[in-house]
Formats: structure tokens, C-alpha cells, sequence
């Protein structure tokens, strides 16, 4: 059976980062002013997207009540409007959901989603960027049947809070 091409993206306005469905990893970080920074980074999924049908995108949600989710809101907007155009199926994680899923906790830090990526996929990335898109990546793959490392029932758990979106691999 095939590998579903899954994406994560793990969008801001400073620093984007990217899971492709080859499982490489990507750091979007633009020297672009303003709202030109909103063009770079959709340019940047689009690439990632380009000339592949995509079987989902996952993308860590915006925190409710965190004080740059404006900003990050308009970064969301307009990748989720590409996506809308392209047809691509699209789910969004909680952040809290997505760090219950990597590490069994919720309220998990940024160093200890490296420390459970290392410890579950043997991989070390760069920037924590990569690595929420990579567990985003890994949540839809999992999702779809196709979990690239072996992760407990409950931790597992935290994706049934997902709205998946009806997808079919192609």
C-alpha cells in the first residue's frame, strides 16, 4: 500500500515551518516587510504542493488565546484560501492536542516535542518549526492508517479531537 502524501504546516508569521510529503522538513523564514511576508510563506506551501495531488495538509490551529494570533490568523487565511482553491483536504490540530499526541501531555514544551520525536522517530531537526510540522505530518499519516513511528493508544487518543475532513488517498 502506498504512503499517503500528507503535509504539516506549522504556520507564523516569523517563521513557518514545513513537513513534505517525503517527510523532509523546511524552515520558511522571510526577510519580507508586512503583508508581503503573507505571499513568501503561501509561496513556499505552493512549492510544496506544487505538481502533487496532496492527500491532506495538517495544520496546528491558532491558539485561542494567544496574543500574535491575529498576525498568524492572516497567515492562516491565506494558506487555507489556497488550499480552498486547490481542492486540498485540510484538518487543523489544536496545539494542545497536537502536544498530547506527540508526548502524552498536553502542555507539553517545545524541547520535550523534540525529545519525543528523537526518542519515537530517531530524528533531530533543526528548529521547533520543523518539528511541530513534522508531528502534524505525522498525525494525518497516522490518521490515514500509515502512523510513521509507533505511538501508544493514548497519545493516539488526542486525534480523535480532530475534525478530519473526508479523504481518500489517491
Amino acid at each position: 500500500m502506498t504512503t499517503p502524501r500528507v503535509i504539516g504546516l506549522d504556520l507564523s508569521i516569523t517563521a513557518t515551518g514545513i513537513a513534505w510529503c517525503d517527510g523532509t522538513t523546511y524552515t520558511v523564514a522571510t526577510k519580507k516587510e508586512g503583508d508581503a511576508r503573507l505571499i513568501a510563506i503561501t509561496d513556499e506551501v505552493c512549492r510544496a504542493i506544487a505538481g502533487r495531488s496532496i492527500d491532506l495538509v495538517v495544520i496546528e490551529d491558532l491558539p485561542t488565546h494567544a496574543k500574535a494570533a491575529g498576525i498568524t490568523g492572516m497567515v492562516h487565511g491565506a494558506v487555507r484560501a489556497y488550499l480552498l482553491r486547490l481542492k486540498t483536504p485540510y484538518a487543523l490540530i489544536t496545539p494542545a492536542s497536537l502536544k498530547k499526541y506527540a508526548t502524552g501531555r498536553g502542555n507539553a514544551g517545545k524541547p520535550e516535542m523534540a525529545v519525543a520525536l528523537y526518542k519515537r522517530a530517531g530524528r533531530e531537526l533543526p528548529d521547533d518549526n520543523q518539528v511541530d510540522a513534522w508531528w502534524l505530518r505525522a498525525a494525518g499519516l497516522d490518521h490515514l492508517g500509515h502512523p510513521p513511528a509507533d505511538m501508544p493508544q493514548a497519545h493516539r487518543a488526542a486525534l480523535d479531537a480532530v475534525t478530519w475532513p473526508a479523504t481518500q488517498p489517491a
